[in-house]
């Protein structure tokens, strides 16, 4: 059968450096650091008392007291994207055919923050089960698409790709698969996550998989810098409405790009650690090539996974290098997350924004609080964009997504065309 053609036609985000779209991508241009010691919660006797939280987040400017109280802070952000998405793409919910209309997000972790606060609530009392009937329907993943879904009376796919730091493009890649497979005509895409709590910061902390740059916070993420010594956590949502493209065409709907293809991968190697080698990263970029139908020449920009990690920066340079061969040295590569710090399930979510947005205005938003410090295990002849966008004609672009358990997820974006 021909697959149908399936482009963005709305952009969302609740981010640490902008809680709208036009202030997320004017942060990043500008290369705003949303790192700041912990505010949700004391910190203080954490190995590192920092992380990139949303900032000036007020639940009641967005939802009646009574619906903010069943949901977690993960599926508070994910509806307030989801909602800009929408508002974004001019969809109008009383002419459209809501059959087909679907919800899909990606979550790595869900609700967190309310298990931790009923968990407490439980074992400082009496040890008789008075739990809220909220906690689960606040706690349970999915049920940042069911709440979208009931507010607009979306009948379509509906679920959520749980595939920890990859989830969002999970997500991504499997709407643009049910769209161009004919299944739907609409799916509201992306990923939400609230993460920051004292036992994750905990729990991440005794991997020593986060930066502990406590006395500079705003410098900690380095990507590709020899001084990096780890990630940021991160919370946040971001959405991209997914459309089919004779069905956007026939609403007059504004197109910032067309998805192009997409990549899954398992690295098969270790728990929580990258493929030294880069093995499973190689194969979903080469899996995101080969479906969309392109050479690795045809990318002009990646934005990377690029945590911070001493082992993941250092193994996705060599999967970039293998892949894409002497065209490695012409093109842009950049890590938001120097910026946003890692927003996990919700990470691929805000950096397709940030894709997409480099396409539609030509520009590669950079790798902040590079130092001049060089690791022998990167070849800096590559071009990191580092510390200030540079402007370039991008006609397709590529975003990586790894996560724990060796899951790897992939997209492409490129200029639309009819």
């Amino acid at each position: 059968m021909e697959l149908k053609r399936v482009v963005v036609t709305g952009l969302g985000a609740l981010t640490p450096i902008g809680n709208s779209v036009p202030e997320y991508w004017n942060a990043l241009l500008n290369g705003v650091s949303g790192a700041k010691p912990v505010a949700l919660f004391d910190a203080s006797k954490h190995k590192t008392q920092f992380a990139c939280e949303v900032k000036g987040f007020k639940p009641e400017e967005h939802f009646d007291r009574k619906e903010a109280r069943k949901m977690d802070r993960f599926t508070q952000y994910g509806v307030v994207a989801a909602r800009e998405a929408i508002k974004d793409s001019g969809l109008n919910t009383e002419t459209e055919n809501l059959d087909r209309i679907g919800v899909i997000y990606g979550v790595g972790i869900g609700g967190l923050t309310y298990y931790e606060e009923q968990t407490a609530e439980f074992y400082a009392g009496d040890g008789t089960p008075m739990i809220n009937p909220f906690l689960i329907p606040k706690m349970i993943s999915n049920i940042v698409g069911g709440h979208i879904s009931i507010e607009y009376g979306f009948h379509g796919p509906n679920f959520v790709c749980a595939s920890a730091c990859a989830s969002s493009n999970s997500a991504l890649g499997t709407a643009f698969n049910l769209i161009r497979l004919g299944k739907a005509d609409v799916i509201i895409s992306g990923g939400a996550e609230a993460p920051l709590t004292p036992c994750s910061l905990g729990g991440f902390g005794s991997m020593h998989a986060l930066s502990t740059r406590n006395d500079s916070p705003e410098t900690a993420s380095r990507p590709f810098c020899k001084s990096r010594d780890g990630f940021v956590m991160g919370e946040g949502a971001g959405c991209l409405v997914l459309e089919e493209l004779e069905h956007a065409l026939k609403r007059g709907a504004k197109i910032y790009a067309e998805v192009a293809g997409e990549g899954a991968s398992s690295d098969a190697y270790h728990l929580t650690a990258s493929h030294p080698e880069g093995l499973g990263a190689v194969i979903v970029m080469k899996s995101a090539l080969e479906d969309a139908g392109m050479q690795p020449s045809d990318i002009d920009y990646i934005n990377a996974h690029g945590t911070s990690t001493p082992v993941g920066d250092a193994s996705e340079v060599k999967a970039i290098k293998e892949v894409f061969g002497e065209h490695a040295y012409k093109l842009n590569i950049s890590s938001t997350k120097s910026m946003t710090g890692h927003l996990l399930g919700a990470a691929g979510a805000a950096e397709a924004v940030a894709t997409v947005l480099a396409i539609k205005n030509d520009i590669v938003p950079p790798t902040i609080n590079f130092t001049g410090e060089e690791d022998e295990n990167i070849d800096y002849k590559l071009n990191f964009t580092f510390n200030k966008p540079q402007k370039r004609s991008i006609r397709a672009a590529l975003s990586n997504t790894f996560g724990f358990g060796g899951l790897n997820a992939a997209i492409i974006f490129k200029k639309f065309s009819n």
